[in-house]
């Protein structure tokens, strides 16, 4: 049976032969207007090429890491949404708080009850209550943490993959969440081509031209190994390691940006090494 939607793991134990295909792969082989008949077409002549990539069906224990990570995701944008309108409202009164959510937190309830500054009694009022909802929205994120936590130290797998520098509980929780089982991709590349991670190709007669990176994939994930990788940069200076010296010279040549997406795209390759192989993590010697 070929499924389009969620839900396909619960056909399984029915003796159905599950298969999830992403929707773009689908599109090219839709013919005439959208309808149901036409899309049960084009996912049968989509499925039926050898060459087609299938998406990893997700058990439950997946998906409930998953829901944590996406309400974490949401939680972190409408904080960083309510930081900026607090900072863009004390702006237009002469109160300037510097760009960092942890300036938020240690400034913007000495501002309220500080009289030295012009602010009325409806503004100070108004930005209490946006303190408030910032705290709240803080205390949720801790929770989700707190979450991740639990599932981490109960996860073998997603403590292996913590062990490279840069990966932490938050991004193990979610490449286990993602990835699935290991046998969908062929090698460590193809995963990092999965996350978008690998340069985007416009080739013709024979010549290769690459461009930047795809940004195809789960963004979510690029995202946090990207930033993972940027935190390892931040403290690279002060080791002296194979791995350090590589990521100084390619600082060097190619700048800080390129340096970070390039070792996100190294972490991805060892991520799917040790989970596809069940081998702990070695540094260089």
């Amino acid at each position: 049976m070929l499924l389009q939607t969620t839900g396909a793991e619960n056909l399984s134990p029915s003796g159905h032969t599950v298969k999830l295909i992403s929707p773009q792969y689908v599109k090219p082989f839709t013919q005439g207007q959208k309808n149901d008949r036409n899309d049960a077409q084009a996912i049968a002549e989509a499925a039926s090429r050898p060459s087609m990539r299938f998406v990893s069906i997700k058990t439950v224990e997946q998906q409930d890491i998953q829901s944590i990570h996406r309400i974490r995701q949401r939680l972190v944008a409408q904080r960083t949404a309510l930081s900026n309108q607090i900072r863009g409202l004390l702006a237009e009164y002469g109160v300037v708080i510097p760009q960092s959510i942890s300036h938020i937190r240690s400034r913007l309830l000495a501002i309220v009850d500080n009289t030295s500054h012009e602010l009325t009694a409806l503004t100070c009022e108004l930005v209490s209550e946006l303190y408030e909802e910032f705290k709240y929205l803080d205390q949720r994120i801790k929770k989700c943490d707190r979450q991740i936590k639990r599932v981490f130290s109960k996860s073998e797998a997603c403590q292996r993959i913590a062990q490279i520098e840069g990966v932490g509980p938050i991004i193990a929780t979610a490449v286990v969440a993602t990835i699935g089982d290991t046998k969908y991709f062929k090698n460590g590349r193809q995963f990092a081509a999965f996350l978008g991670l690998t340069p985007r190709q416009h080739s013709s007669g024979g010549k290769p031209f690459l461009l930047g990176i795809s940004k195809r994939g789960d963004c979510y994930l690029r995202m946090l190994l990207v930033h993972g990788a940027r935190s390892v940069m931040y403290v690279v200076d002060k080791k002296n390691d194979p791995k350090s010296e590589w990521l100084k010279r390619l600082r060097t040549r190619r700048g800080i940006n390129k340096t970070c997406v390039a070792l996100a795209n190294k972490n991805a390759r060892t991520i799917w090494a040790l989970l596809a192989k069940g081998e702990n993590y070695q540094k260089a010697a």
